[in-house]
């Protein structure tokens, strides 16, 4: 009688529902099918027009500083500047902000040389850097 007692409870503590869930596995951000060719334009560019001197591997040194974790950082670089805005203001003018430890050397003209769209697309890319 007590062996059954105790194979009752035992049961019944397993169908409780107290059960811990299984952990569920963090899922990537989900872009548009317009975000993600906008990304992946952006990507392209990079490898392009900045991969020869930076890295996107964290504490990797060409010339210029890695970017891995630029969406994080650029939010807080500068006081009143989005993560966005700091990102593309970093293009358009590479001297407005030196990382500390590194000399202007990034090409003044390459926002020049990039449409718009492209910008945009550059910014959109280095923004999913986290």
């Amino acid at each position: 009688m007590f062996v059954a007692m105790v194979g009752c409870l035992l049961y019944l503590a397993a169908c409780s529902g107290n059960a811990t869930p299984a952990p569920t596995a963090t899922a990537e951000p989900q872009y548009s099918p317009e975000e993600a060719a906008q990304i992946e334009e952006g990507e392209r560019l990079f490898s392009q027009h900045c991969a020869s001197c930076h890295a996107t591997e964290p504490e990797t040194v060409i010339v210029g500083p890695s970017l891995a974790g630029i969406a994080s950082q650029a939010e807080t670089r500068v006081d009143g500047l989005t993560a966005q805005e700091y990102i593309e203001l970093s293009i358009v003018r590479p001297d407005a902000y030196l990382v500390e430890g590194f000399e202007n050397v990034m090409p003044a003209n390459l926002g020049k040389r990039l449409t718009g769209e492209e910008l945009d697309a550059l910014v959109a890319y280095l923004l999913t850097l986290e």
